[in-house]
This record gives C-alpha cells, sequence and structure tokens, in this order.
C-alpha cells in the first residue's frame, strides 16, 4: 500500500518526496532515493489500484476525515478504469496504528485518516492518517497494495477544476444545495444555529441543480458532487455524483491534451497549490499521466456496492455493505471485473 511518501502539487513544482510503499503488514517494501524517481514509467503496468480520499480543508490541528472514499480499478489490459466508493459510514475494524498509538477497533471508515494523524504536540499529518486509510481499505477489500494514492483537499481543488475552464456533467436527479444560494454566495444560517450545533443549520434560497447536461463552473461541480442530504438514498447517491465527476475531469482532460501534454498538466496542477497529495509509488503524476493516456474514458464504468445501516437495538453505528460486495471485491483482487458484472449487473451505475 501507498506510504506518506508522497509527490506534493503545488509552489510552482513538483517536488518528489517519495519514501517507499508499504505491504499489507505495515512494513516498508523498495524506496527509492529522496527526490528520486524511477526512470522510465513502462514499469506502470495493470492490473492497478489507485485509491483516492477526499477531505475537507482544515489545518494540522484539526484530525482529518476522509468525506469521500474511492478506488479506480485498471485491469491488466491498461485500456478501461472502474471506479468503486466506499461508503464514509461503512461501519468497519480499523487495525492497530503503532505511529499513533492506536490500538485498533470498530468505527466509521472515515475516521481512519484521524486515528492515524497524530504527530504529537496537537498537530495531525493527512499523509500519515491516509497509512491508517490504507491499511483499513486494503483489510476491508483484500487488495494487497495500491499502486498508488492522492489526497484531494475539496477547498483547494476547486482550483484545479477552475484551471480545467469548469466542467461537462449530466445531472441525474434534482439536487437541491444545503450551503449555497443560487449565486454560489453561502446562505443564510437560522440565528439559534449561529454555535454550529444545528444539523441543518442554512435558510432561505438555495441553489438547485436539474437533470440534463451542463457545463458546469467550478465552484457548481463541487458543490454538486458534495450533496447528501435530501437525497433519495443520502450519500450512495453522493457516491455515484462523485463517480461521475471524475469521469468528467478525466474525459476533459483526455479531449484537451492535458494528459499528454506535461506543461498543460503541470499548470493545472500548479493552479491548485497544495489541493492534491499524489503518492505515485516512485513515479510522478505526469509519469502517471503519460501511461495512462491509453484508457478509454467513454467506457469507464460506475460502481455501486450495496449496503444499508448498522444497527445496534436502536442506535444506529453506521452502514454495512450488502450482499455480492465480498465477491466483487473477488473480482477486483482476480481482475476479473467484466466476469462478475456480466453476472451482477445490478452493480453497474446504469446514469452514469
Amino acid at each position: 500500500m501507498v506510504t506518506s511518501g508522497v509527490v506534493l502539487v503545488g509552489g510552482n513544482a513538483l517536488i518528489a518526496k517519495y519514501t517507499g510503499a508499504i505491504d499489507a503488514d505495515g512494513g516498508l517494501i523498495g524506496a527509492p532515493a529522496e527526490g528520486a524517481t524511477k526512470a522510465v514509467a513502462e514499469d506502470i503496468k495493470g492490473p492497478i489500484n489507485i485509491l483516492m480520499a477526499g477531505i475537507d480543508p482544515r489545518d494540522d490541528k484539526t484530525a482529518p476525515l476522509s468525506d469521500s472514499i474511492i478506488v479506480a480499478h485498471i485491469p491488466a489490459t491498461m485500456d478501461q478504469v472502474y471506479l468503486f466508493s466506499i461508503p464514509r459510514d461503512l461501519y468497519v475494524d480499523i487495525p492497530a496504528f503503532p505511529p499513533t498509538g492506536f490500538g485498533g477497533g470498530k468505527s466509521k471508515i472515515n475516521a481512519a485518516m484521524s486515528y492515524g494523524s497524530s504527530v504529537g504536540n496537537g498537530k495531525h499529518d493527512v499523509k500519515q492518517g491516509f497509512q491508517l486509510l490504507a491499511k483499513t481499505v486494503g483489510q476491508l477489500t483484500g487488495i494487497k497494495d495500491f499502486q498508488a494514492g492522492a489526497i484531494i483537499n475539496f477547498g483547494g481543488f476547486k482550483k484545479i477544476v477552475e484551471a480545467m475552464g469548469g466542467v461537462t456533467m449530466t445531472v441525474d436527479m434534482v439536487v437541491k444545495s444545503e450551503h449555497l444560494k443560487p449565486n454560489g454566495e453561502r446562505r443564510d444560517r437560522r440565528p439559534e444555529c449561529a454555535d454550529n450545533t444545528c444539523a441543518h443549520p442554512y435558510i432561505g434560497e438555495q441553489k438547485v441543480y436539474r437533470p440534463g447536461t451542463y457545463h458546469l463552473k467550478a465552484w457548481e461541480a463541487l458543490d454538486y458532487v458534495r450533496q447528501r442530504y435530501g437525497l433519495p438514498h443520502s450519500d450512495y447517491d453522493r457516491q455515484r455524483h462523485q463517480q461521475q465527476f471524475i469521469k468528467a475531469m478525466a474525459k476533459q482532460a483526455m479531449s484537451k491534451g492535458v494528459v499528454t501534454n506535461p506543461s498543460k498538466m503541470l499548470k493545472i496542477l500548479d493552479a491548485g497549490g497544495d489541493a492534491l497529495t499524489f503518492d505515485g509509488n516512485g513515479h510522478s503524476i505526469l509519469d502517471w499521466g503519460l501511461a495512462l493516456q491509453g484508457l478509454n474514458t467513454d467506457n469507464m464504468v460506475s460502481i455501486k456496492l450495496p449496503g444499508g445501516g448498522v444497527y445496534d437495538g436502536g442506535r444506529y453505528l453506521g452502514e454495512g455493505l450488502g450482499a455480492g460486495s465480498d465477491q466483487f471485491f473477488e473480482a477486483v483482487r482476480n481482475d476479473r471485473i467484466p466476469e462478475f458484472l456480466l453476472a451482477h449487473p445490478e452493480f453497474v451505475n446504469r446514469n452514469s
């Protein structure tokens, strides 16, 4: 699995700080020297599993939570991408993590980064927290290691979408923004909610996204994919929308030649500052872009994992995965997703 050794995007440069990979037991394997990248990208070969985590902007004194967890599986043929989301509220066993003294235990999976992030003196490191998230997802899915990983700061990542000129997306249902007005400004708060203790503190007019295909501005796209309140299936609908967003951004990057043009890619990534933290397992994000330029984004498949609430008596603990999920993870590990989907077409998001 990927470690905290990462490629930081920002500061007018790609700064390689790869320190190695971590196996399923947490041990370090193959560590190139500081600042080094592998000479060629030909060894970026499928099958590949990439772990992505989306987080809210936080300072280093606040423990991070992974509000979005997405795995991209690229088969040995290197011409396809399968995206599946891990529900943020999935109730799982989070393994022990000696660097922070966490002894392991049951919790929602989005807390794994928090349990793994403490570096002392009241400070937190999202890159270290990502190590525990990777171990947790690996334990859940049986995926022994991830060939790459990324942490995306939602607030700063908006700048990357702006640098791309927005994004064309198909809105598949009516989605009302919990947070923003139609002009993108913050909605007004109810006076009694000034202390941030209300679950739904906002009042007044709100931005509404209606079914259809639109070219969304950066703030609209990020707002749309973060909504879950009021949706028929709550976070499960949001997971689908986030996968749609990734597909739309990938398609746009391919069509505009961003992936095959290093100067374009660097310009866009630099616009995001420190919004994106990437670990390419010894390769820069440019290496990965060139290695994956043959992907057919039109055939990118969005997967929906079945699930539902887990309760202790009447107390809600989180979400649990439904029937067939273990078989799907087995198909991922064996690079046999097409065969699984032929037998289980209900796992495919048809409106993505």
